[in-house]
């Protein structure tokens, strides 16, 4: 930037010169979202980028403006006085746009939406979108529910939106809006130790596809397993991964504190696809398009 082109006046936070600064909503979104998960990389799975590619966003604003507007440190990232004025700013600035746009495109928004959403997929994601959606648009009323995606998939349960797992190789028409893929892997607590006479202690969560996939593989590769443990939700599969239980087949996304994938001798697994199925027959016109806002935001 030269002073040719525009001068900042930090006393009065006014701009002078032929040219005036134009704010990149984008380095915003990324600011508020840092601001609010209050670190880089926690911030990486909301926003979809790595973490060098969010510092280079905050560098660039940060060099644009001649200001800090974060102080990292061990713990993460806490706003400066002159960030915590912005983000004032882009808060509202962000509502704006999101309010332009849905008016510009005739979104009204108002309403009531019923997601089903499986339970492997990222809790602190969802949270952060809701939050997101329930500032921008005041009148959408949003009731989530978490169930297994076997149940979303059969319309086991009453849903206008559906946010399930499937797997590489699953063909079925018509194809869903795909938001996202994680690595499937075998997973045990980083103590456990599996007994080599023994069959393979796995655990399982109860009427799930996964457990169908996850025991086809092995049976597959001719190894012998055992259900040692079965529960009827994901965060109960995870406490038995922490406590050593056994050995789970989870999405890289799902894993808990202290759990991580083992060592190889076991088959290969494919990737999860996490896809926002079609619309039913006859929906109204505002569940399709809260399913293209929802596909915005998480793709």
């Amino acid at each position: 930037m030269t002073t040719e082109k525009r001068e900042i006046t930090h006393s009065s936070s006014l701009f002078t010169g032929t040219w005036m600064y134009y704010f990149d909503l984008a380095q915003l979104h990324v600011l508020s979202t840092v601001a609010d998960a209050g670190s880089i990389s926690a911030a990486a799975p909301l926003l979809f980028r790595s973490t060098s590619a969010i510092s280079e966003q905050l560098r660039k604003l940060e060099s644009e403006l001649g200001v800090t507007l974060l102080t990292r440190g061990k713990t993460g990232v806490r706003p400066t006085p002159a960030g915590e004025r912005l983000l004032r700013h882009a808060q509202h600035l962000l509502r704006l746009s999101e309010q332009a746009l849905a008016d510009t495109r005739g979104e009204t928004f108002d309403g009531e939406i019923r997601l089903a959403i499986t339970d492997y997929f990222r809790p602190d994601v969802i949270a952060q979108l809701l939050k997101q959606l329930r500032v921008r648009y005041p009148r959408l009323r949003l009731h989530v529910a978490m169930h297994k995606s076997l149940a979303i998939e059969q319309a086991g349960v009453d849903f206008d939106i559906g946010l399930t797992m499937r797997y590489d190789g699953e063909q079925q028409l018509p194809e869903p809006l795909e938001i996202g893929r994680e690595a499937l892997q075998w997973v045990s607590s980083k103590d456990f130790v599996p007994d080599p006479a023994q069959p393979l202690p796995l655990l399982a969560l109860t009427g799930c596809a996964m457990l169908n996939y996850s025991c086809k593989r092995l049976e597959q590769a001719g190894i012998k397993y055992e259900i040692v443990y079965s529960t009827s939700g994901v965060a109960g599969l995870q406490s038995a991964l922490k406590a050593g239980l056994g050995v789970a087949c989870l999405n890289e996304g799902a894993l808990p504190e202290g759990v991580g994938p083992i060592p190889t001798g076991l088959p290969s697994l494919t990737d999860a696809r996490f896809v926002l199925l079609p619309p039913k027959a006859g929906e109204p016109e505002l569940v399709g398009t809260v399913r293209q806002l929802l596909h915005r935001f998480l793709a």
